[in-house]
């Protein structure tokens, strides 16, 4: 290698160093307007609560927070974040869309209408009222998972909801949280991703092993890649949260198209090899879904709906979106509780609602199969396994549960539990900034209703 080859290597890798900063500052500022913006105007929750609650406990954000200015316009339904007077991002809220990141010269996006209501509705779940649980045992159950520790982090348990063969038993909610509050479902948002492509794969417009259509793709080995492989997260680009830079969150707070900045990950494995956390497969998935069903914005929403979310009774399910119009289907959904146990109970019941297939017939088996030598199936976390994720030091699955139970998990300790052999869906929805902390609330939760139901 050339002298001068060397020295424009430490060049770009110095520029690298000093540019990392500037694009922290403008992913710091965009998670804050799109957090600001989307809890406050989709879950009614106050701009001091968010930041206090959800934004001033992450490391990153607390050693800026004394110089971060965010102004929140109710009339407008925006919100404006700032670091240093600088690096400002944009998030607007629009009715059926929930909120969008603009940038600098794209498209404002529109309110949409209303989805038409189906003729023949259907409700999976038997609901109960907040309250109306009289067995002691249940209510102690529920109240430990709110309870906080005398010391260490705390829970910050919001809402839990517990159905059990098809009726809500327990339930109860933190202050200002209520069953009627769509809460964000951070990465729960996969597993949904996850109906939404068996529900494609029903009508046979995908199949789980089409190769990913990319062209940028076509010359190299990541042509190999399969939709299976997305839903798996097995498709070979490794990690991208949770250990170290977090490429994916980078991609969801400064980039006006999510999908093709995904697309450009490189290779760090052979796809199908190995096992790595992957929200960019979700990015990439989300562009897939929208392009099979057409339409934009509306066009996905409206099929969601249709195909999913009102025959479950779903009534609350708020999807965002890009600025370009992929679905956030990686990370930004929002439902109540309630709602979020409708979902589990498709999956309960092997993706049959009223006795209309919603899933394509063993979909749900295919779902919570093991990938590789991993506690992760497809779009769902798995307890099939105790060992632990060595990258996060954390477990795979809920210990002292059923081995068959499988679950919806997100950011923060967001959780819909299901346990077939119990006849059980438990959701836990939280703020929850230590894993270990979400993680033995949730164990101790679930533990402790299968052993008071079986």
């Amino acid at each position: 290698m050339t002298l001068k080859i060397v020295l424009l290597a430490i060049a770009v890798a110095l520029l690298g160093a000093l540019l990392r900063p500037v694009s922290l500052l403008k992913e710091a500022t965009g998670a804050a307007a799109q957090t600001v913006c989307s809890k406050g105007f989709v879950s009614g929750l106050s701009p001091d609560a968010v930041l206090r609650d959800h934004l001033l406990p992450e490391p990153g954000v607390r050693l800026i927070a004394w110089a971060m200015q965010v102004d929140v316009d109710h009339k407008r339904r925006d919100v404006r974040a700032r670091v240093f007077g600088s690096f400002e991002s944009h998030a607007v809220f629009r009715a059926g869309r929930g909120c969008t990141l603009v940038y600098a010269g794209g498209p404002a996006p529109s309110d949409l209408p209303p989805p038409q209501p189906l003729r023949t509705p259907s409700d999976v779940l038997e609901a109960g009222h907040v309250g109306g649980n009289t067995d002691p045992r249940l209510t102690a159950a529920v109240d430990k998972a709110f309870a906080e520790p005398a010391s260490g982090a705390p829970r910050n348990t919001l809402a839990v909801v517990v159905v059990h063969k098809g009726r809500v038993i327990a339930e109860r909610y933190a202050a200002g949280i209520g069953p009627d509050t769509p809460l964000l479902t951070h990465s729960v948002a996969k597993s949904i991703v996850n109906a939404l492509v068996g529900i494609l794969v029903r009508q046979g417009k995908l199949r789980i092993d089409d190769r990913v259509a990319i062209p940028a793709w076509r010359d190299d080995a990541r042509g190999a890649i399969t939709i299976d492989d997305l839903l798996r997260m097995q498709a070979g680009f490794g990690f991208d949260e949770g250990a170290g830079a977090s490429q994916s969150t980078s991609i969801w707070f400064t980039e006006p198209d999510m999908a093709q900045a995904a697309s450009s990950a490189a290779l760090v494995m052979r796809p199908g090899e190995s096992w790595g956390y992957c929200s960019r497969c979700y990015i990439l998935l989300s562009r897939i879904i929208g392009q099979a069903i057409g339409g934009g914005v509306q066009g996905l929403r409206d099929f969601a709906e249709r195909e999913l979310f009102a025959p479950l009774g779903m009534s609350s399910v708020v999807a965002e979106f890009d600025e370009v119009g992929t679905l956030m289907g990686a990370n930004a959904m929002f439902a109540t509780p309630r709602d979020l146990a409708r979902f589990g109970m498709l999956y309960l019941h092997d993706g049959v609602v009223g006795g209309r297939r919603i899933l394509p017939e063993g979909w749900v088996k295919y779902s919570t199969r093991p990938t590789l030598d991993s506690g992760y199936g497809a779009g769902f976390w798995l307890n099939t396994t105790q060992a632990s994720i060595s990258e996060w030091r954390m477990n795979w699955g809920i210990p002292g549960a059923p081995t068959d139970a499988f679950m919806a998990r997100g950011y923060m300790g967001q959780y819909i539990v299901v346990v077939p052999s119990a006849a059980l869906v438990v959701v836990r929805m939280g703020q929850s900034h230590a894993r270990a902390m979400e993680m033995t609330s949730v164990a101790a939760l679930v533990t402790d209703l299968v052993s008071l139901l079986r």
